[in-house]
């Protein structure tokens, strides 16, 4: 089971993105609003137009997890310098969620295994 950060700013979405993060067996993680920590994860799902969404996104690509932005906006310079595994524009089908979400952790453990991160974006 991994654990799975979830930025997502209306709760609505964020509890269904929760939703697909167990569905997947994993645990969702929301992160503390309050004081910005960045909690131990695997991967996770960001808004980038969250105020946390694009810090967090690269303190993860920092530490090399990966990570998969789902935004009403299309894509950027600056998330797609961050070579997420994934770019969903919503809406979006949940199943192609939960198949970049496998997709990301397989990376992960695989590029574990190996020492190294070979992580690229999806369309």
């Amino acid at each position: 089971m991994a654990r799975i950060l979830i930025v997502e700013p209306h709760a609505d979405i964020r509890a269904l993105l929760e939703h697909v993060v167990r569905r997947l067996g994993h645990e969702p993680v929301v992160p503390d609003w309050h004081n910005g920590s960045l909690p131990a994860v695997d991967a996770a799902v960001i808004e980038p137009g969250d105020p946390l969404g694009l810090p967090y996104a690269r303190r993860l690509r920092e530490q090399g997890l990966p990570v998969v932005f789902t935004s009403i906006f299309p894509a950027d310079q600056e998330t797609l310098k961050l070579e997420p595994v994934a770019y969903f524009v919503k809406p979006f089908a949940l199943n192609d969620l939960g198949g970049a979400l496998e997709s990301a952790l397989d990376r992960n453990q695989t590029a574990q295994i190996e020492s190294g991160w070979s992580i690229r974006t999806a369309s």
